[in-house]
């Protein structure tokens, strides 16, 4: 079973953990994965990725706990019209999860996620949204990166610089409606809460 996870289940001891920073690229190494406590986070394939994330859910029956770095929930305004998350505005920018890379992220997520879905996994799969898309234009950054500092956020260590939010804390207005980005693939996991690198 896949569903969305609670923000009271990111704790270390809550289950198995994964970290990914999902990427869509034909033939680079796009995606970050961070199993667990593991150091040394990978940067693999989109392929590569799907491959090693089925044999994970597959190999065990602990939950687990899978972070994202994708939207993993879709916010549309009273008229239909999709709309912005209380996260993706900052300092007069934007990342909405409509447009650009977002998309494509939201894209590769939903086939990640079929594939797990597909193969009616055993385990518990708890999914939390990471969202670490406001990254200063100076600084070095990586897939790597990205997933160790989600799993600090997660984790809630000393290192973090971040907050989880509550999905009724995604909503812009109180008109709008968020609902699981993978309904339109009759996938319903509900809305996560976001763990989001400051």
């Amino acid at each position: 079973m896949i569903r969305a996870a609670t923000t009271h289940e990111a704790t270390r001891n809550s289950g198995e953990w994964l970290f990914v920073d999902i990427g869509f690229a034909s033939k680079k190494a796009s995606c970050g994965l961070l199993v667990g406590d593991d150091t040394k986070p990978e940067e693999i394939s989109f392929a590569e990725l799907k491959e090693r994330l089925l044999e994970i859910v597959s190999s065990n029956q602990t939950h687990l706990n899978l972070v994202i770095e994708a939207p993993l929930s879709a916010a549309f305004n009273e008229q239909g019209n999709p709309t912005g998350r209380a996260i993706e505005k900052r300092n007069g920018e934007t990342r909405y999860w409509y447009v650009g890379l977002g998309c494509s992220v939201l894209v590769a997520t939903t086939y990640l996620l079929r594939a797990i879905h597909d193969t009616n996994p055993v385990r518990e799969i708890r999914l939390f949204e990471g969202f670490a898309s406001f990254k200063k234009k100076d600084a070095p950054t990586s897939h790597s990166q990205d997933v160790l500092n989600l799993r600090d956020i997660a984790w809630n260590s000393t290192a973090a610089k971040g907050v989880i939010v509550e999905p009724s804390a995604l909503l812009v207005s109180q008109s709008d409606q968020i609902v699981s980005a993978f309904l339109v693939a009759g996938m319903d996991f509900g809305v996560p809460p976001v763990i989001v690198v400051a």
